[in-house]
Formats: structure tokens, C-alpha cells, sequence
């Protein structure tokens, strides 16, 4: 491709080549198909760079058992070796070269995207156990025919947490903010610059994941985590105090752009009207001159709202995201069901640790 002109995004160049090609060829067999799982197109952050890397016609078409043999087979016979310009197939890295419309079965699909069958009921467990990434990878993308439904059903059940397992995760999140937002001021205290700018860092992206959270948006995995931020609805105001933070050259500036972010993320706490209101203003922390939200008191008031035992008994280390941010792990549908034993219920609950 010569530029920006004659680039045309993946969700669109697969919409045409599913309404031209593949489509067709299913004439009369009853199926979905849809761009989805994984790649930046499916996102909509596609753009000339993403082009030089296994990117092209690629869709996942759905059909029953009944007929994966013979779709696989006309698949295969009939499909052209291009598509606009684009070769219909081709490799990249340690895949080889090979067409990339994939024919499957839904429940399998799903099993191998999410580590369970999500056309069956999850339990809190499962919620639990889901990399927001991969469940974008289903619920982001474009579905380009539905024949049973089915598709969208799954899509439309994934598109946000239950409310109790919400209300824990934000809970968990709150508690991320509380662990560590004095240490910006210790670490600046003893003399610990770059530790200081570390902390605030850290805390930047906590702060940032709360939006997402209450933005009910899942976060993508770190290369579009800040892109999609910033299309949250009313983010712009907290990414200029987040940028001031990470940005100070001293301790002073870097604390007054998180006590600005605290007062925001406070307030948005607030607006969504899930808990009872928590005063949104910082404070000392303890006896000490580091201005801080307290922030296990808006994790208290998103905990006082739930009544499902097995939540409540849980050590609030949030969802697989929260736990953890290895990308072999969120990457991979299964690898985070591996996890499983972090979310049996304790006896009971055990309070987060208050480092001084």
C-alpha cells in the first residue's frame, strides 16, 4: 500500500470479501461469520503500519456439527488466492501460509477464545477468570450474518460483568489505589525519584483501569490500553492530570495531578450512584504529610453493597486482569483458568494488608 489513501480497515475489507466470497460459497448453509478474536483491526485500531504483519482477509465462520466437513472443503476449493490486492493466503512469524477463514463450531470457538463455553451459563468463577482482552476479542469486531442468533446472544451476555462480580472487581480496584497511594510521597522522602515516579506511574494506571470499570468498558491489553482510554466518555480531563502526574520532574506537581485525579475518579464513584456516597476529598495519610483519597473506603462502600457469600469470602485480589498482566497468560484463553484456585472461598474473609 502506498499511504494513508489507499488504506482500507480490516472490519471493511472483510465485510466485502465475506459479502463477495465467502458468503456465497455458503449458499444455503445456515451459519454465522464475523470478524473477531485476535488483531488490531478487530478493534478498529488498525492502520497502514498494522498491514506488514498478519493482516488481510480472515474471518471465523460458525456452522453445527452437521456441516463442518463439507464448509471446510468448499472453503477450501473455493476461495481465491486474492482478495483487493491482498493475497488470501499467506503467513507470518511461525504461522505458515495458509487461508485464515476458520470454520467451526461455536462452543468450541468459545472454548478456545475464553476457556469456557460461554453459550451456557457462567458462574462467578468463570466472570472471574476471563481476560478482558479475549472477551473483546468476542464482544469488539463485526458480526456480518447471524443465522441462529446464537452469536449475538453470546455477544450481548459478555458485554459486561454481572453487577455483584462488578461491584467486587471495583472493590478490588479501589484497594490497588489504597495499597500504594502513600508511597509516592514516602519514596520522594527519602529520596527516591525514580521510585517516586514508578509509584505514580502505577498509580496512574490503577486510576485508569477504574474508568474503564466504571465506564463498564472491558480494557485492552497494554498497546491499545491508552487509545481506548482516551475514547472513554468524559476521560479527557483525567488523562490531562494522570499525564501531569507521570510527567513531574518533583514530588510537589506529581502529588497535586494525582489529588486532581483522585477528586475526579471520586466524584465519576459517586455520579454512577452504586454505593452510598463517599467524601471525595484527600486527606493526610494517618500522621503523615502524603495527601491521599483513603481509597478502602470507596472499596468498604462497593463491599457493603454485595450479598453473594462466595464474593464476600474472596481475599480482594481482584479478576485474572487484576491479579496479573503476563502477556503469555492474558493472551491465552485457557492459560487464566489455571488461576482457578485463587477464588475458592477462604473460611473467611481476610482484610488487605496496610503497609505504613
Amino acid at each position: 500500500m502506498d499511504g494513508v489513501a489507499d488504506f482500507l480497515s480490516g472490519l471493511r475489507l472483510n465485510a466485502e470479501f465475506y459479502a463477495e466470497v465467502v458468503g456465497p460459497l455458503l449458499a444455503g448453509v445456515p451459519h454465522s461469520a464475523a470478524r473477531l478474536g485476535w488483531g488490531s483491526d478487530v478493534l478498529g485500531f488498525d492502520d497502514v503500519r498494522s498491514t506488514d504483519h498478519g493482516w488481510g482477509p480472515q474471518l471465523v465462520v460458525f456452522v453445527g456439527a452437521e456441516w463442518l466437513e463439507k464448509v471446510s472443503r468448499t472453503i477450501d476449493d473455493g476461495l481465491p488466492e486474492a482478495f483487493r490486492g491482498w493475497p488470501v493466503r499467506y503467513g507470518w512469524d511461525d504461522t505458515l501460509v495458509s487461508h485464515h477463514v476458520a470454520v467451526t463450531e461455536p462452543s468450541t470457538w468459545l472454548i478456545g477464545q475464553l476457556g469456557v463455553d460461554a453459550t451456557a451459563e457462567l458462574t462467578t468463577t468463570d466472570w472471574l477468570l476471563l481476560s478482558q482482552q479475549k472477551v473483546l476479542e468476542v464482544t469488539a469486531g463485526v458480526v456480518y450474518r447471524d443465522d441462529t442468533g446464537q452469536l449475538g446472544r453470546v455477544r450481548d451476555m459478555l458485554a459486561w460483568y454481572p453487577e455483584p462480580v462488578w461491584l467486587w472487581m471495583l472493590a478490588c480496584q479501589w484497594t490497588r489505589v489504597s495499597q500504594e497511594e502513600a508511597f509516592v510521597g514516602r519514596t520522594a522522602e527519602v529520596g527516591d525519584e525514580l521510585g517516586s515516579r514508578l509509584v505514580a506511574g502505577r498509580l496512574a494506571r490503577e486510576v485508569m483501569r477504574l474508568w474503564f470499570l466504571m465506564a463498564r468498558t472491558y480494557w485492552p491489553y497494554t498497546k491499545w490500553f491508552g487509545t481506548t482510554f482516551s475514547r472513554l466518555a468524559d476521560a479527557a480531563p483525567l488523562g490531562r492530570v494522570l499525564g501531569a502526574a507521570v510527567a513531574a520532574d518533583n514530588y510537589p506537581d506529581r502529588e497535586e495531578a494525582l489529588v486532581a485525579a483522585y477528586g475526579l475518579v471520586g466524584r465519576r464513584h459517586n455520579d454512577l450512584g452504586l454505593t452510598q456516597p463517599v467524601d471525595a476529598e484527600v486527606r493526610p495519610f494517618h500522621s503523615r504529610p502524603f495527601r491521599v483519597l483513603m481509597a478502602e473506603r470507596f472499596s468498604q462502600a462497593c463491599l457493603d453493597r454485595i450479598h453473594d457469600p462466595h464474593l464476600l469470602s474472596l481475599p480482594l485480589i481482584g479478576s485474572a486482569d487484576q491479579v496479573a498482566d503476563s502477556t503469555d497468560l492474558l493472551s491465552h484463553g485457557q492459560r487464566p483458568r489455571q488461576l482457578v484456585g485463587l477464588y475458592a472461598p477462604d473460611a473467611a474473609p481476610q482484610p488487605a494488608p496496610r503497609h505504613r
